[in-house]
């Protein structure tokens, strides 16, 4: 026992070390149904389970009732990669896009975006600046992850309270938790017709003695894109061809060392990432962003009676980008400085009840300032402190799986003094609690039920100016209540046999849900002028209901000879007394084939999304119904001891205009046209 407390505390200790380095430098400086899942027939051998590493109970996939998830990883995600994570994540149920270009574009989960969509890398928040607006981009990248997670219900609960509409989780595995006998890596590299996209990525681990190794890393560079017909549908003085300012340049690079052993590892990692894209708007602009990250990770197994692991993160960020004007004037420098910690423990089942609980905190720095002169463009330099407690539980009783969550947290904002705003308080308070019937084996039936509060972000209270990139005049309201969701699912689902399926019905009430309204246009300085180029934008508040329905069917999903799919989601959201939300995702439905045969894979998929015209009241613009076909090609051969396989995808075969109406820029920035991809990808 007392060799046991000995390793926890040179743990810890050096948790806290570098945890004073990172803190002292920031003041200075003032991972939804199992489709993925193994379904083959009796003759076939299994494919290993994909393993959900964003829970506290390390559950595969096909059990994720409690916490609806989609895990997409291996070939599946390399023939889903897109220039963006809203890009690659876009297909799946429930999952949409907010589409700003190629540069640009975050997951929107169940008609829910910016900060209720909570993104994390390995389990850490990315600290980015992609929930402020749609022309951020998210600062992760996917083309060097293992899997991508998407969650919601309890184990959300684990991460944060905003995560209201769910999580994403880009799982790198960046610091190595296990050591490998020998080096193993992969590398890919692909050219894009569309784009003329020239994209190579590389991850590689090994190991010396008791010490693990990572590197990873990406180069991406595309033109612009290649539209079908023109910007403005059905306006031929509007641009064709090729969509401008709509080129990417992004380069990232990553490593991680750790100490791995029997009681667990320790490990550290740092990361660079340099993203350099369009902004297909008429004023042309562009961003240079820059994250440098650093994280620590440590796992203590059994380190007292009655718990089974002690986990300890931390990761400090230090992330910009300029938002310069065509001619490379800088015009808004936006800036995010941060500090998180997490406290994880993992108890022994207690009276049947297993779970994890523990502490999370965050310090961040963000502005939004002129370069010359360092004022506040947009928001003032603003300080936000958040602590929180969680406690996530499971238990089986006979044939019903019981899942709970809890977590109280405190978030304060601190506006710079010389704003003249106030500062902002909130305590928040989110539980979860739902269970799992498998009344005959394969078959379930769940229930979920979650209470969430979320506060208001910085850009949503004191916002008050012009943003060039989206060309809008954002107001906040310093004001704002806090969010507070109540939301009911259930799931009827069949996880075994070749046949599978789940559908999901859900309610989500959301009140003081806070959106952008808009109001006509204005000039630089906000004063109302028809010809204005800034579109009016007040941050406000109303009580909002968002219900909907997703179903999927598959027979022998990812398995030898002949698979499908079938599905189909939908989603409604709604203002009380006051129509419809903005920006709501469009009615979809498809289907999927697939066949496998020894080294040869190929699929083909049809995607039908209707019209959508539920706007709201200030929205003019209705979305067009659009089909789109994909398809893919492989083949996998052995050389010299590598796995070697040449790759073949066609998107938008048909070459349609295709308007998310997730998209604020819907009406003048189509998805991109015909595209053929090919490439090659070993693994070692």
């Amino acid at each position: 026992m007392a060799f046991q407390r000995q390793r926890i505390a040179s743990a810890v200790f050096s948790a806290l070390a570098a945890w004073s380095v990172s803190a002292v430098a920031q003041t200075a400086d003032t991972s939804a149904t199992p489709a993925a899942t193994t379904a083959t027939p009796a003759a076939q051998p299994a494919l290993q389970p994909i393993v959900v590493t964003a829970t506290p109970f390390a559950s595969q996939e096909d059990v994720q009732v409690l916490t609806p998830a989609k895990v997409i990883a291996g070939d599946e995600l390399r023939n889903k990669l897109g220039n963006s994570l809203g890009d690659t994540l876009s297909g799946e149920l429930g999952v949409s896009a907010s589409a700003f270009g190629a540069g640009a574009s975050r997951p929107i989960i169940r008609g829910m975006e910016g900060p209720r969509v909570m993104i994390l890398q390995n389990g850490m928040g990315v600290s980015d600046v992609s929930t402020v607006s749609n022309d951020h981009a998210v600062a992760t990248e996917a083309a060097t992850a293992r899997q991508i997670e998407i969650l919601r219900g309890p184990a959300a609960l684990l991460y944060g309270s905003g995560a209201i509409g769910g999580l994403v989780n880009v799982v790198n595995d960046r610091i190595p938790t296990e050591l490998v006998g020998k080096p193993t890596g992969t590398v890919e590299g692909r050219y894009g017709t569309v784009d003329g996209e020239k994209n190579t990525s590389f991850s590689l681990d090994t190991s010396a003695g008791q010490i693990g190794l990572h590197l990873d890393g990406n180069y991406r560079d595309t033109d612009n894109y290649k539209i079908p017909g023109n910007v403005r549908q059905g306006d031929g003085s509007s641009a064709s061809g090729r969509l401008p300012n709509s080129f990417t340049h992004e380069t990232s690079l990553g490593g991680g060392i750790s100490y791995v052993t029997n009681w667990g590892y320790i490990g550290l990692s740092a990361a660079t990432l340099d993203d350099h894209y369009g902004i297909p708007t008429d004023e042309k602009s562009f961003i240079d962003l820059h994250q440098n990250r650093y994280d620590l990770d440590t796992v203590v197994n059994n380190p007292f009676a009655g718990i089974e692991k002690f986990r300890f993160r931390m990761g400090y960020t230090d992330y910009s980008h300029i938002e310069k004007a065509e001619d490379g004037t800088p015009n808004t420098v936006f800036a995010n400085r941060a500090v998180q910690t997490r406290w994880e423990l993992t108890h022994a089942p207690l009276a049947g009840w297993h779970g994890t609980f523990g502490v999370q905190t965050e310090q961040s720095n963000y502005s939004a300032l002129t370069p010359d002169t360092g004022v506040s463009e947009l928001t003032p330099p603003t300080r936000s402190r958040s602590f929180a407690g969680f406690l996530v539980e499971e238990r089986q009783f006979g044939q019903v799986l019981a899942s709970a969550g809890l977590r109280a947290e405190s978030v304060s904002r601190r506006p710079d003094s010389g704003s003249g705003l106030p500062g902002r308080d909130f305590s928040l308070v989110s539980w979860s609690t739902g269970g799992l019937w498998t009344f005959q084996p394969g078959y379930g039936l769940g229930l979920t039920y979650s209470f969430a509060q979320r506060a208001p972000t910085v850009e949503e209270l004191y916002s008050n100016g012009p943003h060039e990139s989206t060309s809008t005049y954002d107001i906040g309201d310093n004001q704002l209540k806090k969010e507070t969701s109540h939301n009911i699912e259930l799931t009827l689902q069949k996880t075994e046999g070749l046949v599978r399926w789940k559908g999901n019905v859900f309610r989500n009430k959301v009140n003081n849900y806070i959106y952008g309204r808009t109001n006509g246009q204005v000039d630089d300085t906000g004063t109302a002028d028809p010809d204005g180029e800034f579109t009016q934008r007040f941050w406000s508040q109303g009580d909002a209901t968002i219900r909907g329905v997703e179903a999927e069917v598959t027979y022998n999903w990812n398995g030898e000879g002949m698979s499908g799919r079938v599905f189909a989601d939908t989603s409604r959201g709604t203002l009380d007394n006051l129509g419809n939300l903005p920006l709501q995702p469009s009615t979809r439905y498809g289907i999927e084939l697939g066949y496998k045969t020894g080294p040869w894979a190929s699929g083909v998929k049809v995607l039908r999304a209707q019209k959508q015209d539920r706007l709201a009241s200030f929205e003019t613009y209705e979305t067009p119904s659009y089909t789109q076909l994909d398809a893919n090609l492989s083949y996998t051969q052995r050389l010299n001891g590598v796995k070697l396989t040449w790759f073949a995808l066609a998107r938008n075969l048909l070459n349609q205009d295709i308007r998310l109406s997730t998209s604020v820029l819907r009406e003048t920035v189509p998805l991109g046209g015909r595209n053929f991809i090919v490439g090659v990808r070993t693994a070692f």
